[in-house]
């Protein structure tokens, strides 16, 4: 079995990230690749500075727009909300393989008194009136009920009565999102905007382990290198027991469709896509690329195993959004900073809109990183270029 350095291993998890040398993705074509790739990537409606699916696309995706998402969720259609890796965006190409979360949402919503009658109201409101957004659809009052696929409505109290009904029928896939405004969302009906071919496809994986199966393809294609242990790359994987992992990781290794490898200093095997092997030569290669200074989303995809990002990089990182202020070790919003092919530091910053300023409140650098001219250098160039991303002006450091 091949035995790769540490540095080797983060190398190819970088070259297939598209982090490390040349832009592999470039412009909205690119962000579409990159998240066909990945399978999905995570959505938060929190924009500090930026959301979290635009950050995401920010770091690999050379000429990447905030504008480029929108137009490939909301005019082209290519990509659809949806929950996957918890709130997530998905190719619409992959609409047919969410069947059975649709399903189950659907039987879910039969638990709800009263719940059926609200949602023909809703259907032929839209039909009637087009997209719209709970505060606009006149439904009035509070209900019980909560999604079956995710964590949307309240499970011990009751919840906005538009807000449920729309949540639902979006849930069932009977409405999509048909277009954002800062965190509100308008729903439209999907036949409108899905093609009929796709949105009537019967469920091509119905046995539960071709399913997982296919799941698992999709979060090593995301990883690069994964192991089968206990990962945050299983969230969300419907019924996946640790005795069906690994049976999937043997039946893909045996047919060749994954390979295996070690990384010195781990005592865990690490599994690759086989048709990655070309990328593999490059990480194992000498070849010298320029190395490149990014900012990576907190929910970024090569974040999702935290333990595994700690084993490789040596780089122990935390979304402290949710930690209480006076535990928090940085700060609310940080962003992991990446410099060739290491972790080098953790950036805090915010986009000030009214001024059009990218305020950067602090910047962490590792135990052991040397703050070089050339460092400083990527540094500055890269929180240059993620104020033009924010459409920022200029840059300021809090004093």
């Amino acid at each position: 079995m091949l035995t790769l350095t540490n540095q080797q291993a983060r190398r190819f998890i970088l070259l297939k990230q598209g982090l490390l040398g040349e832009h592999k993705f470039t412009g909205k074509q690119g962000a579409l690749e990159y998240i066909r790739q990945a399978g999905c990537i995570q959505f938060d409606p929190v924009d500090v500075c930026g959301k979290m699916a635009e950050l995401t696309l920010q770091s690999r995706v050379k000429g990447f727009t905030k504008k480029q998402l929108d137009e490939l969720l909301y005019k082209d259609r290519a990509l659809f909300d949806y929950p996957d890796k918890q709130l997530s965006i998905i190719p619409t190409e992959n609409w047919a393989y969410y069947h059975r979360y649709r399903e189950a949402a659907r039987a879910g919503g039969k638990k709800f008194e009263g719940l059926a009658e609200l949602e023909r109201q809703a259907k032929e409101y839209i039909e009637a009136n087009g997209a719209v957004s709970a505060n606009e659809l006149p439904l009035s009052g509070k209900m019980h009920w909560h999604s079956h696929i995710h964590w949307s409505g309240d499970w011990g109290g009751e919840s906005n009565i538009s807000r449920s009904v729309l949540e639902q029928l979006y849930s069932t896939g009977e409405l999509v999102i048909h277009h954002k405004k800062g965190s509100r969302k308008y729903y439209d009906l999907a036949s409108r905007y899905i093609p009929a071919e796709i949105l009537n496809a019967p469920e091509p994986l119905p046995e539960d382990y071709e399913h997982q199966k296919w799941r698992i393809l999709h979060r090593i294609g995301a990883a690069g290198l994964i192991w089968d242990r206990p990962s945050g790359f299983w969230n969300n994987v419907w019924g996946l027991t640790t005795e069906a992992r690994h049976h999937i990781f043997r039946e893909l290794t045996k047919d060749e469709t994954i390979s295996e490898l070690n990384v010195e200093g781990l005592k865990y095997t690490l599994y690759y896509l086989t048709a990655d092997a070309p990328l593999l030569e490059a990480a194992i290669s000498e070849l010298k690329t320029k190395p490149r200074c990014e900012l990576i989303a907190p929910l970024d995809p090569f974040l999702w195993d935290k333990e595994l990002v700690r084993a490789i990089f040596g780089f122990d990182y935390s979304w402290e959004i949710y930690t209480p202020a006076d535990k928090r070790k940085y700060g609310a919003y940080v962003l992991p900073l990446l410099y060739g092919d290491r972790f080098v530091g953790r950036v805090e910053a915010i986009n000030e809109r009214k001024a059009k300023t990218l305020v950067v409140k602090n910047i962490w650098y590792e135990d052991g990183i040397r703050q070089t001219k050339s460092l400083a250098s990527a540094v500055d160039k890269c929180i240059g270029r993620f104020a033009k991303f924010n459409e920022c002006d200029g840059v300021t450091s809090h004093e």
